[in-house]
């Protein structure tokens, strides 16, 4: 009877431990945020957060309006243009797509084509680039970006925009490297990725993912059909000026989808990346497979590639001990990020509708704050930590050339406190708030904090020669970076 007693005891404790653990209350991020006093001190329109931790969104908050002429609130389902974070949406559907055997992605991407040819190139006689080479901004082609358009204006074609007959550019897309030397973000390749699919499959884009992807997820207000395009969404933020004007209509066109055509809430970016997170474990996924997780999220380019690339997921982040895969994107007027944890299942999302100096504080402060205050820490790149022996310490100070990023950045390793840190102006735009602190692992390598590559230091005469970045079985030397003492 005692033991059923303690049993009964026990089982209650732990249930009682289960709800408690459910309701843990985050409201206290609203606080800790303080996006109100943000908004107006950037005159920044609206914001929308989410952040999701074990597999589930546990806080969500909007602040601000959908448009300054209106003042209308923005909600829970208020879907932003979501610019670049198109890009790893194109991709799933093409992994979707080729799971379901309609697509080989190791194929030439030229024989899906119809209504328009990849221009012939020194760079492509031997290798005609793949699906995959696109995807992962390995192809070699030019045009990074596009303006937007508007109600009234003459929307140009897929054929006119890779002809080159758009804002920004005089000349038809070309190539400048040889596919799979190296990498470089290209828009433009995301649009050859648009008409491929469109063309082999006879239908847009916008059909293609609400079928493979946001009908089965039942995400309602994430969309890739165009402002002027029947079934658009109705609840919808519009973009803003740096004076916080409404530019034109509010409503960007975008023809160029596959690389920036996406509208959707923080809240189903959340959907999609749980869904992808709970893909990666086999568990709970109901769309993605965990072959595709797998495959979309592994890093696929690292030289020059901005601490890496997967397929539509950037991967430059080390946060918190973490491998995450992410994805910025910034549209005039709007912008915003995704980011998750590739194990715990951990993240956060926000979209913007304001400019750069309007929107870029209250982002980077919302990230840092989210990042600090959830604490979480992983084990990504956890290896027995050694001393750095005075001599070798001596001679990694110094000033060097961006080895990190390779953005052409100054990057200095500098001592405090008899531990060494790097500097440089774009780590401190990807870090997360800690100091990025040089760790020396006993097997020879060295870890730094938020950064998510391994680095082998090469000497000569006593001074660093060349730093080669390693992630897994891939690898990038950058030799010439010591700029002197």
């Amino acid at each position: 009877m005692k033991t059923i007693y303690q049993i009964s005891f026990f089982l209650f404790f732990f249930a009682s431990f289960q709800v408690f653990a459910q309701k843990k209350d985050y409201n206290f991020f609203t606080d800790s945020l303080k996006i109100e006093e943000q908004l107006e001190k950037y005159k920044l329109p609206g914001f929308s957060v989410v952040v999701f931790e074990n597999y589930k969104i546990v806080y969500s908050k909007q602040f601000g309006v959908k448009s300054m002429n209106s003042l209308e609130k923005i909600d829970e389902n208020t879907a932003f243009s979501t610019a670049s974070i198109a890009k790893p949406i194109t991709a799933l559907l093409c992994f979707i797509l080729e799971e379901k055997g309609l697509l080989n992605l190791n194929e030439p991407i030229d024989q899906s084509l119809k209504r328009w040819h990849l221009p012939k190139s020194k760079f492509t006689e031997k290798h005609s680039p793949t699906w995959k080479q696109f995807l992962n901004h390995t192809a070699g082609t030019t045009q990074e970006g596009f303006e937007d358009h508007y109600e009234g204006e003459k929307i140009p074609t897929l054929v006119e925009s890779l002809q080159g007959k758009i804002p920004r550019y005089d000349k038809e897309i070309e190539f400048f490297f040889e596919p799979g030397s190296r990498w470089q973000y290209s828009g433009g390749g995301y649009t050859i990725i648009q008409m491929a699919l469109e063309d082999k499959f006879r239908t847009s884009i916008a059909e293609l993912a609400k079928e493979h992807i946001f009908a089965p997820l039942d995400l309602k207000y994430t969309t890739m059909t165009q402002p002027n395009e029947k079934g658009f969404l109705t609840n919808v933020a519009l973009v803003h000026d740096k004076d916080g004007k409404v530019i034109k209509t509010g409503l960007p066109i975008t023809p160029q989808v596959g690389p920036s055509g996406l509208w959707s809430t923080p809240t189903e970016l959340a959907e999609i990346a749980i869904e992808t997170q709970n893909a990666l474990r086999n568990k709970n996924n109901k769309v993605i497979s965990q072959n595709v997780a797998k495959k979309m999220t592994e890093i696929s380019a690292l030289k020059n590639a901005v601490g890496g690339w997967g397929y539509g997921w950037q991967k430059t982040f080390g946060y918190n001990n973490y491998d995450w895969f992410s994805c910025n994107g910034s549209n005039t007027g709007v912008g915003g990020s995704l980011m998750a944890t590739m194990e715990d299942g951990n993240g956060f999302a926000f979209l913007a509708n304001g400019e750069k100096p309007n929107r870029f504080p209250v982002m980077g402060q919302t990230q840092k704050t989210i990042l600090r205050v959830m604490n979480w820490e992983g084990d990504f790149l956890s290896e027995d930590v050694q001393e750095i022996p005075s001599d070798l310490k001596r001679k990694l100070i110094g000033t060097y050339d961006d080895f990190l990023y390779e953005q052409g950045f100054e990057t200095k390793i500098v001592e405090r406190n008899n531990h060494l840190y790097v500097e440089s102006q774009i780590l401190d735009m990807f870090r997360s708030g800690k100091e990025n602190e040089l760790v020396y692992l006993k097997n020879g390598l060295f870890k730094l904090t938020d950064y998510p590559n391994l680095l082998k230091f090469e000497f000569s005469d006593g001074k660093v020669v060349s730093v080669t970045q390693i992630r897994g079985k891939m690898s990038n030397k950058i030799s010439d970076i010591n700029k002197g003492k």
